[in-house]
């Protein structure tokens, strides 16, 4: 998916949170602010989206977006426990209706046998306390790993809970 794309997807976002009088925020540690930038990219989004967190660290992950400690030395910062946490702290932090969170491995370093560089942890939290979270495990170089995490997170976002 291409830049222009990704502001189409955007876009559609966008409208739909527009009808729905809703928010969405964003905690992103490997995409490093991708998903608020392609936010921003599009004229009038402050209607809908009114912060992000960029929470590359995980000092940053526990104060910005209350990661438990526990959480992240039991289960790493890529991990389902941790990204529901932080899109569930995300959430509470901007008093978003909406919360995306994104954890990985983008590398070239820091892959292990149990997590190879691209792998990718996201969660989404909605209204009524849903939320989903899945693994990805994506191909490439950084600039891949991250483009292709942007992607996935706000086509997820917009299939699961913005569509009906």
């Amino acid at each position: 998916m291409n830049d222009q794309q990704l502001q189409q997807l955007s876009f559609r976002i966008g409208e739909q949170l527009k009808a729905r009088q809703a928010t969405v925020t964003a905690a992103e540690s490997c995409t490093g602010g991708w998903i608020a930038k392609v936010f921003t990219d599009v004229s009038g989004s402050s209607a809908w989206f009114e912060r992000g967190f960029v929470t590359y660290s995980n000092e940053a992950k526990q104060q910005m977006v209350g990661v438990q400690a526990t959480t992240l030395a039991q289960h790493g910062a890529v991990s389902e426990q941790t990204v529901r946490e932080m899109a569930r702290g995300a959430c509470n932090a901007a008093a978003a209706d909406f919360g995306i969170a994104v954890s990985g491995i983008a590398g070239p370093d820091g892959g292990s046998a149990e997590k190879p560089v691209g792998t990718v942890w996201f969660a989404i939290a909605g209204p009524n306390g849903r939320i989903i979270a899945q693994q990805q495990i994506f191909a490439g170089d950084r600039e891949a790993v991250r483009r292709q995490s942007v992607c996935w997170a706000l086509q997820t976002l917009l299939d699961e809970f913005l569509t009906n």
